[in-house]
């Protein structure tokens, strides 16, 4: 059924004070391996191989074998929307965990919350064959690490409801929370057995990047922290120019 409504963020409002070098790196490591493969989609028996190989397969993992797959699993995806939506959310609120946790922080803090993220999955379901790719996982992490750091960021949301578009901002909390509800809502309703979205992935490597980021949070000030920003970021916000895209009424 062709989908009717959704939103989705397209921008924040929260500058970086420095380059984010790994933010940027990673994105290129993912796109890379995709177009290193991505000739393999049209030899289903080929791209199984290579998913046999690289892909987190849950009972493999559950078996004590393919531990590596934790990590390769991270630069792979199932296809071109899979990769711009991931690298989208990643450009978004990676360089603002970046920049608050420095470079190399950032990376194993990414790493990591993707190699938990997938052990979540293989929680959820220890006995699929089913090939799990994605850095949603590690993604979801940084988003965690997001909404504890600048809960009241102002996102931009692209909200489109049939013909009307328009482009609006809401506090990242909001937005944040929102997603992390769906994955969760997801994760029940859905059989993991069956493969689709790894909701739980999603799920555990929001929870892990919360619990991960606390730390840096309480060195911050914790609440006081909060109370010194407002839940806003301890910087100007960027201004953009309002939107042309119109609004389209019936």
């Amino acid at each position: 059924m062709p989908q009717r409504a959704g939103m989705f963020p397209i921008r924040d409002h929260n500058p970086s004070g420095r380059i984010p070098y790994v933010t940027y790196m990673l994105m290129a490591a993912n796109i890379m391996v995709f177009l290193s493969y991505v000739g393999l989609f049209s030899d289903p028996r080929g791209l199984n191989a290579f998913f046999v190989t690289y892909a987190a397969i849950p009972a493999r993992l559950t078996s004590g074998d393919g531990l590596l797959t934790l990590l390769t699993s991270m630069f792979l995806h199932g296809g071109w929307m899979h990769l711009a939506g991931n690298m989208l959310f990643l450009w978004i609120f990676g360089d603002n965990v970046e920049d608050e946790m420095g470079h190399m922080p950032f990376l194993g803090f990414y790493l990591l919350t993707g190699v938990l993220a997938g052990l979540v999955h293989v929680i959820s379901a220890p006995y699929s064959t089913v090939p799990t790719v994605g850095a949603s996982g590690a993604i979801a992490g940084v988003m965690g690490g997001y909404l504890l750091l600048f809960p009241k960021a102002r996102v931009d949301i692209l909200l489109f409801l049939i013909i009307y578009v328009r482009i609006f901002p809401i506090p990242a909390w909001i937005m944040l929370m929102v997603w992390f509800a769906m994955q969760f809502i997801g994760g029940v309703g859905a059989d993991p057995d069956t493969g689709g979205v790894a909701y739980w992935a999603h799920a555990g490597g929001f929870v892990a990047g919360l619990a991960l980021t606390l730390p840096l949070w309480l060195i911050r000030g914790g609440f006081g922290f909060w109370r010194r920003t407002d839940g806003h970021p301890p910087h100007p916000e960027t201004q953009y120019v309002r939107s042309n895209i119109p609004r389209v009424r019936r």
